[in-house]
Protein backbone atom coordinates (compact mmCIF):
# COMPACT_ATOMS: atom_id res chain seq x y z
CA UNK A 1 0.00 0.00 0.00
CA UNK A 2 2.85 2.35 0.86
CA UNK A 3 4.56 1.63 -2.46
CA UNK A 4 1.28 2.19 -4.30
CA UNK A 5 0.78 5.52 -2.55
CA UNK A 6 4.31 6.52 -3.46
CA UNK A 7 3.75 5.51 -7.07
CA UNK A 8 0.47 7.39 -7.25
CA UNK A 9 2.08 10.40 -5.64
CA UNK A 10 4.97 10.36 -8.10
CA UNK A 11 2.56 9.99 -11.03
CA UNK A 12 0.57 12.98 -9.81
CA UNK A 13 3.71 15.06 -9.55
CA UNK A 14 4.79 14.10 -13.06
CA UNK A 15 1.32 14.95 -14.38
CA UNK A 16 1.35 18.29 -12.56
CA UNK A 17 4.80 19.10 -13.91
CA UNK A 18 3.69 18.18 -17.44
CA UNK A 19 0.65 20.42 -17.06
CA UNK A 20 2.83 23.35 -16.01
CA UNK A 21 5.42 22.72 -18.72
CA UNK A 22 2.77 22.43 -21.44
CA UNK A 23 0.51 25.23 -20.22
CA UNK A 24 -1.03 27.20 -23.05
CA UNK A 25 -0.02 30.88 -23.10
CA UNK A 26 -2.45 33.74 -23.63
CA UNK A 27 -2.37 37.27 -25.00
CA UNK A 28 -4.69 40.08 -23.92
CA UNK A 29 -4.79 42.97 -26.38
CA UNK A 30 -5.29 46.59 -25.41
CA UNK A 31 -7.99 48.89 -26.75
CA UNK A 32 -7.78 49.58 -30.48
CA UNK A 33 -8.25 46.06 -31.78
CA UNK A 34 -5.96 43.19 -32.72
CA UNK A 35 -5.56 44.46 -36.27
CA UNK A 36 -4.76 48.11 -35.52
CA UNK A 37 -1.77 47.83 -37.90
CA UNK A 38 0.40 49.11 -35.05
CA UNK A 39 0.93 48.19 -31.38
CA UNK A 40 -1.63 45.40 -30.94
CA UNK A 41 -0.92 43.91 -34.34
CA UNK A 42 2.79 43.77 -33.56
CA UNK A 43 1.96 41.65 -30.51
CA UNK A 44 -0.31 39.45 -32.64
CA UNK A 45 2.51 38.92 -35.14
CA UNK A 46 4.83 37.74 -32.38
CA UNK A 47 2.27 35.30 -31.00
CA UNK A 48 1.44 33.99 -34.46
CA UNK A 49 5.12 33.52 -35.31
CA UNK A 50 5.61 31.52 -32.12
CA UNK A 51 2.59 29.33 -32.93
CA UNK A 52 3.74 28.72 -36.51
CA UNK A 53 7.30 27.84 -35.49
CA UNK A 54 6.39 25.58 -32.59
CA UNK A 55 3.08 24.10 -33.74
CA UNK A 56 1.60 25.07 -30.37
CA UNK A 57 -1.54 27.05 -29.68
CA UNK A 58 -2.35 30.10 -27.58
CA UNK A 59 -5.45 31.94 -26.46
CA UNK A 60 -6.08 35.59 -27.29
CA UNK A 61 -8.70 38.03 -26.08
CA UNK A 62 -9.52 41.59 -27.17
CA UNK A 63 -10.47 44.30 -24.69
CA UNK A 64 -13.12 46.65 -26.06
CA UNK A 65 -13.95 48.61 -22.90
CA UNK A 66 -12.27 49.67 -19.67
CA UNK A 67 -14.61 47.47 -17.64
CA UNK A 68 -13.27 44.33 -19.31
CA UNK A 69 -9.65 44.67 -18.29
CA UNK A 70 -9.72 42.98 -14.87
CA UNK A 71 -12.56 40.69 -15.92
CA UNK A 72 -10.69 39.27 -18.92
CA UNK A 73 -7.32 38.92 -17.16
CA UNK A 74 -9.03 37.06 -14.31
CA UNK A 75 -10.86 34.82 -16.75
CA UNK A 76 -7.58 33.81 -18.42
CA UNK A 77 -5.91 33.07 -15.09
CA UNK A 78 -8.89 31.08 -13.82
CA UNK A 79 -8.85 29.01 -16.99
CA UNK A 80 -5.22 28.02 -16.38
CA UNK A 81 -3.48 29.86 -19.21
CA UNK A 82 0.17 30.42 -18.40
CA UNK A 83 2.04 32.67 -19.05
CA UNK A 84 -0.35 35.54 -19.75
CA UNK A 85 0.87 38.59 -21.68
CA UNK A 86 -1.08 41.81 -21.11
CA UNK A 87 -0.58 44.79 -23.41
CA UNK A 88 -0.37 48.47 -22.54
CA UNK A 89 0.46 50.77 -19.65
CA UNK A 90 -3.24 51.22 -18.96
CA UNK A 91 -3.29 47.64 -17.75
CA UNK A 92 -0.87 48.37 -14.89
CA UNK A 93 -3.79 48.48 -12.46
CA UNK A 94 -5.13 45.28 -14.03
CA UNK A 95 -2.08 43.18 -13.23
CA UNK A 96 -1.73 44.84 -9.83
CA UNK A 97 -5.18 43.53 -8.97
CA UNK A 98 -5.07 40.16 -10.70
CA UNK A 99 -1.49 38.83 -10.64
CA UNK A 100 -1.07 38.59 -6.83
CA UNK A 101 -4.21 36.47 -6.66
CA UNK A 102 -2.63 33.85 -8.93
CA UNK A 103 0.97 33.44 -7.70
CA UNK A 104 1.52 30.28 -9.78
CA UNK A 105 0.56 32.06 -12.98
CA UNK A 106 3.26 34.02 -14.79
CA UNK A 107 2.20 37.41 -16.11
CA UNK A 108 4.00 39.76 -18.48
CA UNK A 109 3.02 43.34 -19.28
CA UNK A 110 4.33 45.60 -22.02
CA UNK A 111 5.00 49.32 -21.49
CA UNK A 112 5.09 49.08 -17.68
CA UNK A 113 8.23 49.02 -15.57
CA UNK A 114 7.44 50.30 -12.10
CA UNK A 115 5.45 47.54 -10.38
CA UNK A 116 6.64 45.27 -7.57
CA UNK A 117 5.00 41.92 -8.27
CA UNK A 118 6.96 38.66 -7.97
CA UNK A 119 5.24 36.76 -10.79
CA UNK A 120 5.38 39.63 -13.28
CA UNK A 121 7.74 40.33 -16.18
CA UNK A 122 7.70 44.01 -17.16
CA UNK A 123 8.87 44.94 -20.65
CA UNK A 124 9.66 48.53 -21.56
CA UNK A 125 11.13 50.07 -24.69
CA UNK A 126 13.56 52.89 -25.40
CA UNK A 127 11.09 54.51 -27.78
CA UNK A 128 13.01 57.78 -27.64
CA UNK A 129 16.06 56.12 -29.18
CA UNK A 130 14.17 54.76 -32.18
CA UNK A 131 12.25 58.01 -32.53
CA UNK A 132 15.54 59.93 -32.59
CA UNK A 133 16.57 58.00 -35.69
CA UNK A 134 13.32 58.60 -37.58
CA UNK A 135 13.46 62.24 -36.49
CA UNK A 136 16.81 62.50 -38.23
CA UNK A 137 15.30 60.95 -41.35
CA UNK A 138 12.35 63.34 -41.24
CA UNK A 139 14.63 66.37 -41.06
CA UNK A 140 16.80 65.11 -43.90
CA UNK A 141 13.77 64.41 -46.10
CA UNK A 142 11.94 67.66 -45.34
CA UNK A 143 12.04 70.40 -47.96
CA UNK A 144 9.99 72.90 -45.95
CA UNK A 145 12.04 72.67 -42.74
CA UNK A 146 8.78 71.91 -40.93
CA UNK A 147 7.77 68.46 -39.75
CA UNK A 148 4.89 67.13 -37.68
CA UNK A 149 4.08 64.67 -34.93
CA UNK A 150 0.63 63.27 -34.18
CA UNK A 151 0.34 61.35 -30.93
CA UNK A 152 -2.52 59.28 -29.59
CA UNK A 153 -3.53 59.72 -25.96
CA UNK A 154 -1.63 62.56 -24.28
CA UNK A 155 0.40 60.56 -21.77
CA UNK A 156 4.12 60.49 -20.85
CA UNK A 157 4.67 57.44 -23.08
CA UNK A 158 3.68 59.33 -26.22
CA UNK A 159 5.55 62.46 -25.18
CA UNK A 160 8.54 60.13 -24.85
CA UNK A 161 8.19 59.28 -28.57
CA UNK A 162 7.79 62.94 -29.53
CA UNK A 163 10.75 64.10 -27.51
CA UNK A 164 13.13 61.61 -29.12
CA UNK A 165 11.78 62.51 -32.57
CA UNK A 166 12.37 66.21 -31.97
CA UNK A 167 15.91 65.64 -30.69
CA UNK A 168 16.82 63.64 -33.79
CA UNK A 169 15.39 66.25 -36.10
CA UNK A 170 17.17 69.09 -34.29
CA UNK A 171 20.47 67.19 -34.46
CA UNK A 172 20.21 67.38 -38.26
CA UNK A 173 18.69 70.86 -38.52
CA UNK A 174 18.71 73.03 -35.38
CA UNK A 175 16.30 75.47 -37.05
CA UNK A 176 13.66 72.95 -38.05
CA UNK A 177 10.12 73.57 -36.82
CA UNK A 178 8.24 70.69 -35.18
CA UNK A 179 4.46 70.82 -34.86
CA UNK A 180 3.16 68.36 -32.26
CA UNK A 181 -0.45 67.48 -31.54
CA UNK A 182 -2.11 64.82 -29.41
CA UNK A 183 -5.36 63.21 -30.50
CA UNK A 184 -7.04 63.28 -27.09
CA UNK A 185 -6.86 62.60 -23.37
CA UNK A 186 -8.92 59.40 -23.16
CA UNK A 187 -8.29 55.86 -24.47
CA UNK A 188 -10.53 56.65 -27.46
CA UNK A 189 -7.54 58.59 -28.83
CA UNK A 190 -5.94 55.29 -29.88
CA UNK A 191 -8.66 54.49 -32.39
CA UNK A 192 -9.77 57.70 -34.08
CA UNK A 193 -8.34 57.74 -37.62
CA UNK A 194 -10.70 60.54 -38.68
CA UNK A 195 -9.30 62.85 -36.00
CA UNK A 196 -5.78 61.72 -36.88
CA UNK A 197 -6.40 62.76 -40.48
CA UNK A 198 -7.77 66.13 -39.41
CA UNK A 199 -4.72 66.88 -37.28
CA UNK A 200 -2.44 65.87 -40.13
CA UNK A 201 -4.22 68.18 -42.58
CA UNK A 202 -3.88 71.03 -40.09
CA UNK A 203 -0.15 70.39 -39.77
CA UNK A 204 0.23 70.27 -43.54
CA UNK A 205 -1.52 73.64 -43.78
CA UNK A 206 1.20 74.97 -41.46
CA UNK A 207 3.95 73.73 -43.75
CA UNK A 208 4.72 70.22 -42.48
CA UNK A 209 5.89 67.90 -45.25
CA UNK A 210 6.76 64.88 -43.05
CA UNK A 211 4.45 63.70 -40.26
CA UNK A 212 5.23 60.99 -37.67
CA UNK A 213 2.27 59.13 -36.17
CA UNK A 214 2.56 57.51 -32.74
CA UNK A 215 -1.13 56.93 -32.17
CA UNK A 216 -2.10 53.27 -32.54
CA UNK A 217 -5.08 52.82 -34.86
CA UNK A 218 -5.44 56.59 -35.16
CA UNK A 219 -2.18 56.61 -37.06
CA UNK A 220 -3.86 54.92 -40.03
CA UNK A 221 -5.72 58.18 -40.60
CA UNK A 222 -2.49 60.16 -40.29
CA UNK A 223 -0.75 58.09 -42.94
CA UNK A 224 -3.78 58.24 -45.23
CA UNK A 225 -4.07 62.04 -44.99
CA UNK A 226 -0.35 62.43 -45.66
CA UNK A 227 -0.55 60.19 -48.72
CA UNK A 228 -3.60 62.08 -50.00
CA UNK A 229 -1.63 65.33 -49.75
CA UNK A 230 1.43 63.72 -51.35
CA UNK A 231 3.70 64.34 -48.38
CA UNK A 232 5.71 61.81 -46.40
CA UNK A 233 4.65 60.07 -43.23
CA UNK A 234 6.37 57.87 -40.65
CA UNK A 235 4.67 54.82 -39.17
CA UNK A 236 5.13 53.32 -35.74
CA UNK A 237 5.43 50.04 -33.81
CA UNK A 238 4.76 47.69 -36.75
CA UNK A 239 6.31 48.18 -40.17
CA UNK A 240 3.66 50.32 -41.88
CA UNK A 241 5.65 51.11 -45.02
CA UNK A 242 3.39 48.86 -47.11
CA UNK A 243 0.25 50.88 -46.33
CA UNK A 244 1.23 53.61 -48.78
CA UNK A 245 4.23 52.47 -50.86
CA UNK A 246 6.49 55.33 -51.78
CA UNK A 247 4.72 57.69 -49.35
CA UNK A 248 5.82 56.31 -45.95
CA UNK A 249 9.40 57.42 -45.35
CA UNK A 250 9.96 54.71 -42.74
CA UNK A 251 8.40 53.20 -39.61
CA UNK A 252 9.81 53.37 -36.10
CA UNK A 253 9.85 49.72 -35.16
CA UNK A 254 8.97 48.86 -31.58
CA UNK A 255 9.53 45.12 -31.39
CA UNK A 256 6.50 44.19 -29.38
CA UNK A 257 6.40 41.07 -31.54
CA UNK A 258 9.76 39.94 -30.17
CA UNK A 259 8.67 40.69 -26.61
CA UNK A 260 5.57 38.50 -26.91
CA UNK A 261 7.46 35.78 -28.77
CA UNK A 262 10.16 35.65 -26.07
CA UNK A 263 7.62 35.28 -23.23
CA UNK A 264 5.73 32.54 -25.06
CA UNK A 265 8.96 30.76 -25.97
CA UNK A 266 10.26 30.89 -22.38
CA UNK A 267 7.01 29.44 -21.09
CA UNK A 268 6.51 28.81 -17.41
CA UNK A 269 9.82 27.13 -16.69
CA UNK A 270 11.99 29.73 -18.43
CA UNK A 271 10.00 32.72 -17.22
CA UNK A 272 12.10 35.63 -15.90
CA UNK A 273 10.33 38.24 -13.76
CA UNK A 274 11.50 41.80 -13.27
CA UNK A 275 11.98 44.76 -15.61
CA UNK A 276 13.41 44.14 -19.07
CA UNK A 277 14.31 47.07 -21.35
CA UNK A 278 14.39 46.75 -25.14
CA UNK A 279 16.31 49.44 -27.00
CA UNK A 280 18.69 49.93 -29.91
CA UNK A 281 21.37 47.74 -28.36
CA UNK A 282 19.17 44.61 -28.31
CA UNK A 283 17.13 45.45 -31.42
CA UNK A 284 14.09 46.39 -29.37
CA UNK A 285 13.59 49.52 -31.48
CA UNK A 286 14.78 50.63 -34.90
CA UNK A 287 13.63 51.82 -38.29
CA UNK A 288 12.15 49.93 -41.23
CA UNK A 289 13.83 49.69 -44.61
CA UNK A 290 12.22 47.56 -47.34
CA UNK A 291 11.10 47.59 -50.95
CA UNK A 292 8.28 50.03 -50.15
CA UNK A 293 10.55 52.87 -49.00
CA UNK A 294 13.88 51.98 -50.61
CA UNK A 295 13.62 54.86 -53.09
CA UNK A 296 12.92 57.36 -50.31
CA UNK A 297 15.86 56.54 -48.04
CA UNK A 298 19.07 57.88 -49.57
CA UNK A 299 22.51 56.41 -48.92
CA UNK A 300 23.39 59.63 -47.08
CA UNK A 301 20.36 59.28 -44.86
CA UNK A 302 21.03 55.63 -44.07
CA UNK A 303 24.70 56.28 -43.30
CA UNK A 304 23.87 59.15 -40.96
CA UNK A 305 21.19 57.22 -39.13
CA UNK A 306 23.27 54.07 -38.77
CA UNK A 307 26.19 56.10 -37.40
CA UNK A 308 23.85 57.76 -34.90
CA UNK A 309 22.53 54.36 -33.87
CA UNK A 310 26.04 53.14 -33.07
CA UNK A 311 26.84 56.39 -31.24
CA UNK A 312 23.73 56.07 -29.07
CA UNK A 313 24.60 52.46 -28.22
CA UNK A 314 28.17 53.49 -27.37
CA UNK A 315 26.94 56.34 -25.18
CA UNK A 316 28.42 59.05 -27.40
CA UNK A 317 24.98 60.49 -28.13
CA UNK A 318 22.60 60.91 -25.23
CA UNK A 319 18.93 60.98 -26.12
CA UNK A 320 17.06 62.67 -23.28
CA UNK A 321 14.17 60.58 -21.98
CA UNK A 322 10.95 62.48 -21.31
CA UNK A 323 10.20 59.96 -18.54
CA UNK A 324 13.22 61.00 -16.54
CA UNK A 325 12.72 64.75 -16.87
CA UNK A 326 8.98 65.27 -17.29
CA UNK A 327 9.98 67.71 -20.00
CA UNK A 328 11.72 67.81 -23.37
CA UNK A 329 14.71 70.07 -24.06
CA UNK A 330 13.74 70.82 -27.67
CA UNK A 331 9.95 70.54 -27.80
CA UNK A 332 7.16 72.17 -25.84
CA UNK A 333 3.81 70.46 -25.44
Amino acid sequence: MTSLKKLLGATALVAAAATVANAEPALMYDLGGKFDKSFNEAAYNGARRWAEETGNTYREIEVTSEAQRVQFATRLAEAGFNPIVVLGFQNAATVEEVAPNYPDTKFAIIDVGWLDIENLRQITFAEHEGSYLVGMMAAMASESDTIGFVGGMDVPLIRHFACGYAQGAKAVNPDIEIIANMTGTTPAAWNDPVRGGELTKAQISQGADVVYAAAGGTGVGVLQAAADADILSIGVDSNQNYLHPGEVLTSMLKRVDNAVYDVFEAGVEGFEPGVHVMGLENDGVGYALDEFNADLVTDEMKTAVDQAREAIIAGNIEVVAYYENDSCPVLEF
